[in-house]
């Protein structure tokens, strides 16, 4: 089957409960859930600008249970950048996220070519805190990866995350800002400076 070449694939794992889904709900929809639902599976979709023409942006939300391992496997092989997401509150849930980055390695090879974010997420639980952003930014290097802490409850870098993590891709352009467009919105402020209006 053909790569489609419009779609651009973004999979987030963590262990169950680190926050993946309140981080993608958060970008996608700006809401955010206090109840924990586990998931299986979820993708979601945003457009967005890829190399000056307009693709999707697939985000895959992982299971955190260990229960699918070729459901992993074919996101891993099917995915163009990966978040790794732990909580800063469990030092087991970085943990975690080792097995998970040796198989983006197997899977998918050379990994310094390819866009991979490690998140700290819930940075607004401090006084919870088991891993500090030193523990992160380490395994971030070791890794050679990029590293960002989050907050999806209080919005706290989550559109800088994916911003962050499309600015990784080199193969090609892509861009929260689809095509440079400004918004019609500001379209209509710039039109309407230095003109007089009656109200």
């Amino acid at each position: 089957m053909p790569e489609q070449s419009n779609d651009y694939r973004v999979v987030v794992f963590g262990a169950g409960g680190v926050g993946k889904s309140s981080l993608v709900l958060r970008f996608v929809k700006g809401t955010f859930r206090e109840s924990y639902i586990p998931t299986i599976e979820d993708t979601y979709r945003q457009v967005i600008s890829c190399d000056k023409s307009i693709c999707t942006l697939q985000i895959t939300d992982t299971t955190g249970s260990h229960q699918f391992p070729a459901m992993q496997r074919l996101s891993i092989s099917k995915g163009h950048a990966f978040i790794l997401v732990y909580s800063i509150t469990s030092r087991q849930s970085l943990e975690e996220l080792k097995p998970i980055y040796e198989q983006i390695c197997q899977i998918k090879g050379d990994v310094e070519s390819i866009p991979i974010m490690l998140v700290g997420n819930k940075n607004d639980e401090n006084q919870n805190r088991e891993v500090q952003s030193s523990d992160g930014e380490a395994m971030a290097k070791k890794w050679k990866c990029a590293f960002m802490e989050t907050s999806a409850k209080t919005n706290h870098n989550v559109k800088e995350l994916f911003q962050e993590l499309l600015n990784l891709e080199k193969r090609r352009t892509v861009s929260l800002q689809i095509d440079g467009k400004k918004s019609k919105q500001q379209k209509r402020k710039e039109k309407l400076k230095g003109k007089c209006v009656v109200m």
